[in-house]
């Protein structure tokens, strides 16, 4: 194992798929349309969902654009994903699968959904490109979003 790589695990290729899953709010809007088309009864709600998931992610993007405070950057610890930009505070990640996991809510058991959106949001430190306080930001953000679009 290269140097560069000594902190890479038998995990880090699952984690970043998993990861990968998040960009843009991807999964959680594929649920959301899944819903719609599936659920004739909900169909506003779970368009609301994913209305809430993409308002949330693109609201972190923003965000990070007037904070500029840059991704982790350690020599001997080097991201183990690549990012759409060096931009870090808050997570949209964690904006977008909060925000899913408040707005689904009703529609999706709630005991289901944090988990994943909680380790949607921790993939993005193991892979070296957040803080944990990116974490924390995203998913306050995307709380509040998820709730006032439920």
């Amino acid at each position: 194992m290269r140097r560069k790589e000594r902190h890479f695990t038998a995990a880090t290729p699952h984690v970043r798929r998993f990861s990968n899953l998040g960009e843009h709010g991807a999964v959680w809007v594929g649920i959301a349309a899944a819903g719609a088309l599936a659920d004739r009864e909900q169909r506003g709600r779970w368009a609301r969902a994913g209305l809430a998931v993409e308002v949330a992610h693109w609201g972190a993007v923003a965000v990070k654009r007037v904070i500029g405070r840059q991704r982790p950057l350690l020599e001997e610890l080097p991201a183990l994903i690549a990012t759409p930009t060096t931009l870090s505070f808050p997570s949209a990640h964690a904006a977008g699968s909060f925000a899913a996991a408040r707005a689904f809510g009703g529609l999706v058991p709630g005991p289901v959904l944090y988990p994943f959106a909680a380790a949607m949001a921790l993939s993005r430190p193991y892979l070296g490109v957040h803080y944990p306080s990116d974490i924390a930001a995203g998913a306050v953000l995307g709380t509040v979003v998820g709730g006032v679009l439920r």
